[in-house]
């Protein structure tokens, strides 16, 4: 309901006041019917198995409507206004089901070996491309158990893994990527009056040959724990690779529509990941440990459909066969014309008349540089916590290193077109006849290029983020028993307390590409106090 007295839907502006009433509802259901069998054979031999079905059906329901000049505007019903009266509603259907199967078998928790299988069906695809299959492989061997390692008293514990296998992937999002598509192999129309007859226009065009996008995952590594606790963790090497890539590919409007669903390729990501946790002083009255983790990994575009030949134009972003799908294109910026103060841009080849530079943001538009790849060299946390004497404080750390993020805010913050809008402090820098040694283009309300997306606008992505502190004590049990307590404890937890990036404001958290109209999390800051009984 909105104001009736003041604005564009109030009494004299012929309105009345305007009442919208929605209603949502959603329902979902998981099925799940198991069979499982487990034995231990002569002590050592231990098998367990595990056969079932599974299906998920989900429901969504919206119903709207919306009515003008409402009669008293202290009543929020539909009832209470009479004039445009429109409704709306619409519902989506979701539907999966799968039989799966999994066996596990080790010898006297020493060697294991693993297998899985899934068959399974989704509603967002075409009866025919319906059914995926997909299954894993996995093993492992605690190394510390073998008689070879017996006496090496400094491990504790030694395990090498392995396992392959592969996931499907069903989803696949509208234009934009706020919504998901619910049937995404069929055209979808919008309906509307014309005169009294029914106008149609196609609003998504489906392809009934699309299907599950597959992960083919590969792991391998060791999980260790040394001196009796003082050194543990994992090292990890893993490869993704995704096969039938589901994506929202770019048409010609020639075709009636912008975008078609497709499986339009493969791409991997190959990494490494490590996780170190010590445990330095471990006593009655005090200890202290320590953590550590990092990621590192890099992104390959393998194959691209035929009729791509090697290369997706989306926009801004270009993706090509043997490169990572992170690499950007974008204009090159060279700073000002020392003269004028218009920007100046950086062409791939001289011009006709052998000029390099360019003032013409259109022409720079399609002179794209190869602008590197944005993916964070490493990527991880790390922290510590201390107990002493009933106290105890635990701190925790996010990091990132190595990547660039577009900065959209600070491009926003950077137009002089907008009127009425807030600049960023650079701008005190902007080309002046008195300030011609600079790279920030001239303030002019008619240049409407001054901004515009290019490699000037990538940053550091780099961060460091205090992520959480907790301070706590707990009083001594000779104190609680005499009140009948088992155990008090009182504590102060700080979440999201700090963030340091390249550029104030800049929250390189939400994403690879780019940050742009993101609130960083909330700071919070509370306390309680913990009985137990």
């Amino acid at each position: 309901m909105v104001n009736p007295f003041y604005g564009q839907y109030s009494e004299t502006s012929g309105v009345g006041g305007l009442i919208g009433v929605s209603s949502e509802r959603t329902f979902s259901v998981n099925q799940q019917y198991l069979l499982t069998y487990n034995k231990t054979f002569n002590d050592v031999h231990n098998v367990d198995i595990l056969a079932g079905h599974e299906s998920y059906d989900y429901k969504y329901q919206y119903l709207y409507g919306q009515r003008e000049k409402l009669y008293d505007p202290n009543v929020p019903e539909l009832g209470n206004g009479i004039m445009n009266q429109s409704n709306n509603s619409y519902s989506r259907n979701y539907a999966t089901e799968g039989w799966l199967f999994r066996a596990q078998y080790d010898y006297d928790g020493r060697y294991f070996v693993s297998a899985s299988f899934r068959r399974d069906a989704s509603s967002c695809f075409h009866p025919d491309n319906r059914w995926g299959n997909f299954w894993s492989v996995g093993a492992g061997w605690l190394l510390s158990k073998e008689k070879f390692l017996e006496n090496q008293s400094w491990i504790d514990m030694l395990k090498f893994k392995i396992s392959y296998g592969l996931q499907g992937n069903d989803n696949l999002m509208f234009q934009g990527g706020l919504y998901r598509n619910y049937y995404p192999y069929q055209d979808q129309y919008t309906l509307a009056n014309s005169n009294g007859d029914f106008s149609t226009s196609l609003y998504y065009k489906g392809n009934k040959e699309i299907t599950w996008e597959t992960s083919h995952s590969f792991n391998t590594g060791f999980d260790f724990a040394f001196w009796g606790g003082k050194l543990g963790g994992s090292v990890e090497y893993f490869s993704r690779k995704t096969t039938d890539m589901l994506y929202f590919k770019p048409v010609a409007a020639s075709m009636g529509y912008s975008r078609f669903p497709e499986n339009v390729g493969s791409m991997v990501n190959r990494g490494v990941e490590l996780d170190l946790y010590s445990n330095i002083i471990e006593n009655k009255n005090f200890s202290w440990n320590v953590n550590f983790n990092l990621t590192h990994f890099k992104n390959k575009v393998l194959e691209l459909s035929p009729e791509l030949n090697g290369q997706l134009i989306d926009g801004a972003r270009i993706y090509r066969e043997d490169e990572s799908m992170y690499q950007l294109y974008l204009p090159k910026y060279v700073g000002v014309d020392s003269e004028t103060g218009e920007s100046l841009w950086a062409l791939v080849t001289p011009d006709e008349n052998g000029n390099t530079v360019t003032k013409s943001y259109s022409v720079a538009s399609e002179n794209r540089f190869a602008s590197g790849d944005i993916l964070p060299k490493v990527y991880g946390g790390f922290g510590t916590s201390v107990t002493a004497y009933g106290f105890d404080l635990s701190v925790s750390f996010a990091y990132q290193l190595g990547g660039r993020i577009l900065d959209y805010t600070y491009q926003g913050l950077m137009d002089v077109a907008a009127t009425g809008s807030a600049l960023h402090k650079d701008m005190l820098k902007a080309w002046t006849p008195e300030n011609k040694n600079t790279d920030v283009p001239r303030m002019n309300i008619n240049d409407q290029y001054t901004n515009r997306l290019t490699d000037r606008f990538l940053t550091s992505s780099d961060y460091l983020s205090l992520q959480n502190i907790t301070l706590g004590y707990t009083l001594p049990k000779s104190l609680t028993r005499k009140m009948q307590i088992d155990g008090v404890r009182v504590f102060f937890v700080a979440d999201n307390v700090a963030l340091l990036t390249a550029r104030k404001g800049l929250d390189p958290r939400q994403g690879y590409v780019a940050a742009d109209n993101v609130y960083s999390p909330i700071r919070t800051i509370s306390g309680g106090i913990s009985l137990n009984f």
